[in-house]
């Protein structure tokens, strides 16, 4: 709202440092700044009024040290992140920006599903929350939004270079400090694909390769890769949300870490520069992540051991999504597996260890396990780490994850 007030400042009346709005970089600042401010001072408030309310978590015994300390823990902390994450969006994003629409959308539907879930488990006394098949429709649902609005939206585009003799003769009449033109607008589904040269790839070749009319069709392979997508990552980061401050800090990694992508892809020269994928309209969403990675932080002033907020479901579903919707729009998806690799690993051990246990089960008649226990973070801390120590030895992880994935942009 303010970017739409301090444009028509400019337009109007020229009005002193109102043109300032119209940079992404001084507005991506003020994001961060606001969304820090909100989520560290007003946070508390909200924690105080959830204490208040007596919205604490039941804890499961589950032989974990630590673990009874923790009951009547405020839950439902999310809340902090998302209105930390909104507001500076609101104020200071292009609303019209079908980006951060889909953003928007993206918070609000999967905080809807956390919050019904987190709300079920603290005033019904239902411990297992809402029903799991309920969470994957909602998940499906939100998968099937966006895989529409990326393959259907007029608005969401890329472009590319001139054919190579234009960009050559162009590069020769106008000297090295100039950028060749770039081609027109095009709807595409076309994706990156890392550690590769000429690294892209588009999804209607999976059909178009029998005929090229079905190109057309490739709306029925693209829309369940974004739907499986959406699912598995929103999935990883709620189970990665089970020790204090892990989730909120690896996510947060992630989330700068997708913000130098569509930065870059958003940016005609840094784009040519690196040789990457051009998105135009893309950049908006800068606004968008860095509001967001200041609500992470911020939560993670509450959030750090000992924890005085949860973020429950309503926090760990929505991060999950919002990093989803992120790669899919930044044509960054195929990066998920190295980037979000703490969020697989999680996912991997649950699905090991059940698989694992059944099989047993029904081979032996008694059941075995791959790890002390799962989630992943949960057999380092029947190991006895400390799970301050488990969580800064993930982030660590995390950040070595991240700066290999901003690698790829060269690294071919």
């Amino acid at each position: 709202m303010l970017y739409y007030l301090f444009q028509f400042l400019e337009d109007k009346y020229q009005f002193p440092g109102a043109q300032l709005f119209e940079y992404l970089s001084f507005r991506s600042a003020m994001a961060i700044l606001l969304s820090l401010l909100i989520s560290t001072i007003y946070g508390k408030r909200i924690i105080n009024y959830l204490q208040t309310k007596q919205i604490g978590e039941s804890v499961r015994e589950l032989g974990l040290q630590g673990q009874t300390e923790k009951a009547g823990t405020p839950t439902m902390g999310g809340i902090i992140i998302i209105i930390s994450t909104l507001i500076p969006v609101l104020l200071l994003a292009d609303l019209a920006n079908i980006y951060v629409i889909l953003l928007i959308i993206t918070t609000v539907w999967m905080g809807a599903i956390g919050f019904l879930d987190d709300y079920i488990k603290t005033f019904k006394k239902d411990k297992e929350g809402l029903p799991g098949k309920f969470k994957i429709l909602g998940q499906v649902g939100l998968g099937l939004i966006v895989g529409c609005i990326m393959y259907f939206h007029d608005g969401i585009t890329i472009k590319e270079k001139a054919n190579p003799q234009e960009v050559i003769s162009q590069e020769m009449m106008l000297g090295a400090n100039e950028l060749p033109e770039m081609g027109p607008e095009q709807k595409t589904l076309t994706t990156t694909i890392p550690f590769v040269k000429n690294n892209e790839f588009d999804y209607s070749k999976i059909i178009s390769w029998i005929s090229p009319d079905l190109a057309k069709y490739a709306w029925i392979i693209f829309i369940p890769i974004v739907i499986f997508i959406v699912t598995a990552v929103s999935n990883g980061a709620n189970l990665t949300d089970g020790i204090d401050g892990l989730a909120a800090g690896s996510s947060a990694i992630i989330v700068l870490t997708l913000g130098i992508f569509a930065w870059v892809s958003g940016n005609i020269i840094f784009s040519d520069y690196l040789n990457i994928m051009y998105i135009p309209r893309s950049g908006e969403m800068t606004i968008y992540i860095t509001a967001f990675a200041g609500a992470l932080v911020g939560f993670l002033w509450y959030n750090t051991y000992p924890a005085q907020v949860f973020m429950g479901d309503t926090g760990s579903l929505t991060i999950g999504g919002i990093i989803a919707v992120l790669a899919i729009a930044s044509r960054k998806e195929l990066l998920i597996p190295i980037l979000c690799g703490i969020f697989l690993v999680e996912n991997l051990s649950v699905m090991l260890q059940v698989s694992w246990f059944k099989y047993t089960k029904k081979k032996f008649g008694e059941g075995r396990r791959i790890f002390l226990m799962s989630p992943l973070h949960h057999h380092y801390q029947k190991k006895g780490h400390h799970e301050s120590k488990i969580v800064v030895r993930f982030w660590v992880v995390g950040i070595i994850l991240a700066i290999l994935t901003i690698v790829t942009l060269k690294l071919r």
